[in-house]
């Protein structure tokens, strides 16, 4: 079974998101994490609007990159460009990925505007993560 890491600045949007996709793409074919360099909790916006796309991500947790020292990644996707310069060495073998997903967190406006800001996001994730699945996890 493959190991996933996503792993993003304060493992609160993005990377919930991209890990609540993986986790419905890849089903049994891999084990599933994700991080940041920091933590920030889930962001309640991301909890709606997977929600909304029928993914429950509210169990989730925000977890540090220091917890996960102990596993060997096959792949290691980070979702944003911080987490990418920023990451403490990480010793692995793993295929490394990266796209820089805009931060909906950042977005200003009415909530209307913000969520749909969040909408976007979550819609370019679950692409990158379904192209993801099926290139490297559906042999």
């Amino acid at each position: 079974m493959k190991n996933v890491l996503v792993l993003c600045t304060g493992n609160s949007c993005r990377s919930q998101i991209a890990e609540g996709y993986l986790r419905y793409f890849a089903g049994d074919k891999a084990n599933i994490y994700s991080a940041g360099i920091e933590t920030h909790g889930v962001n309640p916006r991301a909890i709606e609007i997977m929600k909304r796309d029928g993914i429950d991500i509210s169990h989730h947790t925000s977890n540090n990159i220091n917890e996960y020292l102990d596993i060997d990644f096959d792949y290691v996707i980070t979702v944003c460009d911080n987490a990418k310069e920023s990451c403490p060495y990480f010793p692995t073998r793993a295929v490394k990925l990266h796209y820089n997903f805009p931060d909906p967190a950042k977005a200003t406006g009415t909530e209307e505007e913000i969520m749909e800001q969040f909408r976007a996001v979550r819609e370019l994730i679950r692409q990158y993560i379904q192209n993801f699945v099926n290139e490297n996890l559906k042999s």
